[in-house]
């Protein structure tokens, strides 16, 4: 699913384009807006406006890339009443960020993608 000229696409339309699936996974996470979505969404679940507010992004921004996360599998959402909690579908997205930490940090460019546990404070820069 495209998202914008210049936001790239997710993971089905990418394989669907011939791209190999971990080149469209990364191509997918590639884009700071959604990885900031997904670094939020390893918090605990949100809504469309808490994203909005917590990250400074239009709803319609937030709301698209929400469904290319979720078109990615990588998001899910339950509904309540008239509003849609999302959350991260696969924990298996947490170790993928740890890696990345640990890659990053290894190459003298450390930062925190994964939150903190509870009462744990960091001093690492965000991605």
């Amino acid at each position: 699913m495209a998202i914008e000229s210049d936001a790239g696409s997710c993971v089905r339309a990418d394989v669907a384009a011939g791209v190999p699936p971990a080149a469209a996974l990364f191509h997918s996470l590639a884009d700071e807006n959604r990885l900031r979505i997904v670094q939020r969404l390893a918090r605990g679940e949100a809504r469309v406006v808490d994203l909005v507010a917590e990250l400074g992004l239009a709803q319609s921004t937030v709301s698209k890339h929400l469904a290319c996360l979720r078109d990615c599998d990588l998001v899910d959402y339950r509904a309540e009443g008239r509003q849609s909690f999302y959350s991260l579908a696969r924990p298996e997205l947490m170790d993928l960020l740890a890696s990345a930490e640990q890659l990053l940090a290894a190459t003298g460019h450390a930062v925190t993608l994964r939150p903190a546990p509870s009462g744990v404070r960091t001093g690492g820069a965000e991605a």
